[in-house]
This record gives structure tokens, sequence and C-alpha cells, in this order.
């Protein structure tokens, strides 16, 4: 019996006081408003301590496992499985919540004041120019910021190509390579032994911050948001994994991805989860060699969340303008716009914004409705935020086991 609880409390017991902060931090919020602005404090400074372990951590992860895949054709399968992935995945997301929104119509938006503006509008960048800024950076140190993330992506992915390809050459770089990663694994074992005085510290703030706002004008279309993205994550996650690794698969991965819900949930950005979501993978039996390729450039590329609220943005949109939605050409448009915004829009904390500017200025959208689009944005990004960064690991496991790659866990029960 001793056993039993002695391992009980070690398989569990970082999860339960991960539970007990963030329920202490929601009553915090609820009945204790006064000291929620004292205590978001060490919210930012958790939140803060993973931002900066962030660049290293994809560096390493990336380049020392694209120099270690053997063979050049293992790395392109990875990758033509992963775009494949990626792609489908959020093509179905798309059209599901089109399906969705169809079954149940909202008949009124009223929006917010509709004489407001966002300054992204002023922005005269073309969309080429966009595109350049997305991909790469003028200068070496641009790469370490977090909004230069998917070009930051590119160049550790290069790296590791480089690595590869000087052979015997960079044996000794790719020790580095290797030793770096395991001491970044290390440090985020560190940062993440003070998530539940973190993470209870954000859900403070978050029910502080947004609880008001959560029960006016915009219900319906949050209730429809959190409704069916609440479905579509225990569902469709669940049968992404059980077509992944079978009931090994679904058991594994819903038990290894308690703390990546919760940091995405509190924190709303994906960047933030992704080192838990590395730190998780290997419980899962995803291999490094897929997992450091799939989560960091799914981090970037691969939104759930952000496929089904982008579809549900642009038609609130059109019910505030009075549009048709339904009609194919604008749904077909719809669909095309929600995969640009799984790319576009980055893991930072309300990276949607960029993909909402590329809704309107698509459909040229009058000013009145940018505030409603924007708002219904900032409400579902909990939400949105869960699937995006915990669709990562699935994602992965789909990678797996479509790629050829072996599951490290075969012997789970």
């Amino acid at each position: 019996m001793e056993n039993a609880n002695k391992s009980f409390i070690e398989n569990y017991g970082s999860i339960l006081l991960l539970l007990l902060g963030i329920i202490i931090g929601c009553l915090i919020g609820i009945f204790a408003k006064d000291i929620v602005p004292y205590i978001k404090p060490l919210g930012d400074i958790f939140l803060n301590l993973l931002f900066v372990s962030i660049i290293p951590l994809i560096f390493f992860a990336i380049s020392s496992s694209v120099a270690n895949i053997e063979g050049n054709q293992r790395l392109g399968r990875i990758m033509g499985v992963m775009a494949g992935v990626f792609l489908i995945t959020i093509i179905f997301a798309a059209i599901s919540m089109i399906i969705v929104l169809k079954l149940f119509p909202i008949e009124q938006v009223v929006s917010s004041d509709p004489t407001a503006t966002s300054p992204l509008m002023d922005n005269k960048e073309s969309w080429g120019d966009r595109i350049v800024r997305f991909l790469t950076v003028g200068e070496f140190s641009n790469l370490l910021s977090r909004q230069s993330m998917l070009a930051f992506v590119i160049f550790s992915f290069l790296v590791g190509i480089a690595a590869r390809k000087a052979d015997e050459k960079a044996k000794s770089f790719i020790v580095f390579l290797n030793a770096g990663n395991e001491v970044m694994k290390n440090l985020l074992i560190m940062i993440m032994k003070l998530a539940p005085v973190g993470l209870g510290a954000y859900f403070a703030f978050q029910v502080y911050d947004l609880g008001p706002k959560l029960f006016d004008i915009y219900a319906k279309p949050m209730g429809i948001y959190y409704g069916y993205g609440i479905i579509y994550f225990f569902l469709f996650f669940t049968i992404y994994t059980f077509i992944a690794n079978g009931r090994k698969g679904v058991s594994s991965y819903w038990k290894n991805n308690i703390l990546p819900t919760f940091t995405a949930l509190s924190t709303c950005s994906s960047l933030a989860t992704m080192p838990v979501n590395l730190s998780a993978s290997p419980k899962m039996g995803i291999p490094p060699s897929v997992a450091n390729v799939v989560i960091p450039l799914g981090t970037t590329l691969h939104k759930h969340g952000s496929a089904l609220s982008s579809i549900l943005k642009i038609y609130v949109a059109f019910v505030l303008m009075g549009w048709n939605f339904f009609d194919p050409a604008t749904l077909i448009t719809a669909v095309g716009i929600t995969v640009l915004v799984s790319i576009v829009a980055g893991g930072i904390p309300n990276g949607g914004y960029i993909g909402e500017m590329l809704m309107i200025s698509v459909y040229g959208l009058p000013t009145e409705a940018i505030p409603a689009v924007m708002i219904i944005g900032t409400l579902v990004d909990p939400l949105a935020t869960v699937l995006n960064a915990t669709g990562d690991t699935m994602a992965a496991m789909l990678v797996t086991r479509f790629s050829g790659e072996k599951f490290t866990n075969q012997n789970l029960q």
C-alpha cells in the first residue's frame, strides 16, 4: 500500500500541485480581486522564463534533431508527412466549423463602437513584403526575437541540414548541438517547478480581467466556439491519436497532455507551451527525430484553434454586414484564409490579430466590423491556444505513424 501511494505521488504529485495552484488562482480572481495586481508579476516572471528559454531550446532541438537524422530520404519523408498532416487537419477543422455554423446560425451580433479602428489597418506593407518578413530577417540579432519565430525556425532547420552535409568535419559541432539540447531540457525541468505558482497567478488575472466580458453581447459566438471547441478537443484529438497509435496512443496522449493544456490555457501562448510539449512528447512515445522537428514547426504553422476561430470571425463579420457567408466562393476563400492564418498567426499571445487583418484585407470588410472581430478573437484566445498548442503533439504522433518512425513507448499499457 505504501509503495502504491509513493507511486501515485511520483506520477501525479506535480499535476496535483498544478491543479491546486490553478484553483487557488481562480478563487483569488473571484473573491480577492484587490490582490490580483500584486500576484500577477509572479505569472509574468514564470512566462518570461519560458520565453527566454524558447530561443535556445528551438535552436538546439531542431538543429540537433535534423543533424542526427540518418539519410536525406528519412528527413524528406518526415517533412513531407508533416506538411500533409498539417494541411489536412487544418482544412478539416475549418470545414467542421462551417458545418457547425450552418447548424447553429447566429441571427444577430451587435458590434461595439463602430467608429473604432485598428492601427494595423494603417499598415501599407505589401503581401510580398510580408512574406519576406515572415520567412527571413535582415540582421542576425533579429532572429533572437520571438517576433521572428518562423524565420528562426527556418534558420535552425538549415543549420541542422548544413551540419549533416559537413559529415565528419562537423562531428564536434553535432556533439555540441546534442549537449545543448540536453542542457536546455534540464533548464526546462527547473523552470517548470515554478508552474503551480506561475500558472495560478495567471489564472487569477484571467478570471479577474475577462470575467465580466463573458456574459455580454458576444455570448452566443463565444458559446458556439467554446462548446464546439471543447467537443473538437476531446473527440477529434482522441480520434487522431487513436489513428496514430491505437489505444496506447490515446492513453499516453491524454495522460501526458494535462500540463501542456493548463500551460496553454493560462498563458494564451503557443510559444510558452512549446517547451512543455517537448518535455511531454517522449512520454507520449514520440521519437526525438519527429518531436524536435514537428513541434517547433507546428508552433508556428499548425493551429486548430486559429482555424476554428478564423471561420467564426469571418462568419460574425458577414452577419454584421448582412452578407451571405454560405456562398460557395466565400466558403472556399474562408478555408484558404484559414490555412494562411494558421501560418501567419505567430505563437505569441494575441498573434491572431495578424490573421484578422488578413481576413479584413481579403474581404474588404468595413471598419465597423473590426471591433467585433477583434473582441471575439480576444475572448476565444484561451481555448484557441489550447487547441493550437496541444494539437502539435497530436500532429507529431500522426507524423510518427505515417512516416514509418517507431513509437518509443510500445510497452505502455
